[in-house]
């Protein structure tokens, strides 16, 4: 089965849009398009609730359960319970303040946590800081010429047993290789570790089976997966309720509210559930019924296979030109269709020119200065991102070949 393309495209108002419209987008590993079941949402909830929510008034009430469905169809979909899934203001904020609970967790402790040099500062540098109350930060290191992270040198790095935590991206925002979560997260729980993943790249291309990854927390952004500036962290209860809770004391017996001392966003999160309607229409679409978590699944794979294949032109055309250095994978199955390249000058007036050519991407660090030193990219050039998602074409992929042909 195919992902209908043109029904897709159909659900994003951005393709409509007589500004957004005349560009053919490759930011998306930036900020997705918010499709159109958010934006109508978003609409209906600042027009018919804009109220304080769950007080004993009809507004406020509907106000309330629409943000209970956003949590609980969004647990459903990634086959994780309702209380497991929580919103803050971004998944920067979320992983922060995920990270002040561990300190804690871990203080006093003769304990050791892993990082990787491959993940984007969000999930690396709160981390790193831990080291402050004498937590032993080891480095899960990537090969400098594949930007890959071996397992092997995981395994080095839990034969001691001091582990405690690893966290790891499901995949990068440059190098763009998926890792293998569910081996990851099964190595170091056999080493006594918990596992924090950052899906900020990854969920964009596919909502996963959480439960299948086997991780212990999985955070990601909504305003990337084509709804609201939102972060969502799915916490599986054992870790979340072990760890010290962050929030107002009259609130950690609930595990949706016990890491979340910020205030909620109503409706931004009521909002969030129009994501889950758009996997749902997806699903109908397409003939597939079944649970919300095996419907998810199958969109799921549409949604990879129509990235897969989209991608691969542009990554043909790459592979071949010898002034430029391809980060990641070669083989489009193997990567998320986010696409950077090293230059022989600054990217971003690159990146500038293709803006003039009816290109839409971006150049620069993505904050990913770590992988990218590592990679000997220097920064003051950066790099070149290209980031397609389900809903690019391919005429959209043939433009921008064409575009670069022009800039480079």
């Amino acid at each position: 089965m195919l992902l209908d393309l043109e029904f897709v495209r159909n659900q994003f108002p951005a393709f409509e849009s007589p500004v957004l419209s005349t560009h053919a987008f490759f930011e998306n590993a930036g900020g997705s398009y918010p499709c159109r079941q958010v934006v109508d949402r978003l609409t209906r909830f600042y027009t018919h609730r804009k109220v304080q929510p769950y007080a004993p008034y009809p507004s406020s009430e509907l106000a309330g359960s629409e943000m209970d469905e956003a949590r609980t169809r969004l647990a459903a979909m990634m086959n994780v319970t309702g209380p497991e899934l929580s919103f803050g203001p971004s998944t920067s904020a979320n992983t922060y303040v995920l990270a002040q609970a561990v300190r804690g967790w871990l203080r006093g402790e003769n304990a050791a946590i892993v990082v990787t040099n491959q993940d984007h500062e969000a999930n690396s540098g709160v981390w790193r800081r831990l080291a402050e109350d004498g937590v032993e930060v080891r480095e899960w290191q990537i090969d400098p010429q594949t930007g890959s992270l071996n397992p092997q040198d995981l395994a080095t790095l839990l034969a001691d047993g001091r582990v405690r935590l690893v966290a790891f991206p499901h995949c990068s925002n440059v190098v763009a290789e998926i890792n293998d979560v569910a081996a990851i997260s099964a190595m170091a729980h056999a080493a006594g570790a918990r596992t924090v993943v950052d899906g900020v790249s990854y969920a964009p291309h596919g909502f996963p089976d959480v439960a299948a990854l086997g991780c212990d927390a999985y955070l990601f952004s909504a305003y990337k997966t084509f709804g609201p500036h939102q972060g969502i962290m799915v916490l599986r209860e054992a870790f979340g309720m072990e760890l010290p809770g962050q929030a107002h004391y009259f609130n950690q017996s609930v595990l949706y509210k016990r890491h979340t001392p910020a205030g909620p966003d109503h409706a931004q999160i009521a909002a969030c559930a129009g994501m889950a309607d758009y996997i749902d229409a997806l699903a109908a679409q397409h003939g597939i019924d079944g649970d919300a978590a095996t419907r998810n699944r199958a969109v799921h794979d549409l949604m990879r296979a129509a990235e897969v294949a989209v991608i691969a032109p542009l990554l043909d055309y790459l592979a071949a030109r010898n002034d430029l250095r391809l980060i990641g994978p070669r083989a489009a199955a193997l990567r998320a269709p986010t696409v950077a390249v090293a230059l022989d000058r600054p990217a971003l007036p690159v990146a500038q020119a293709l803006g003039r050519d009816g290109i839409a991407c971006g150049g620069g660090d993505f904050y990913a200065v770590r992988p990218l030193t590592a990679m000997g990219v220097p920064l003051d050039q950066g790099v070149l991102r290209m980031s397609a998602a389900h809903y690019t074409s391919p005429a959209e992929v043939t433009r921008l070949i064409a575009a670069l042909d022009r800039a480079l």
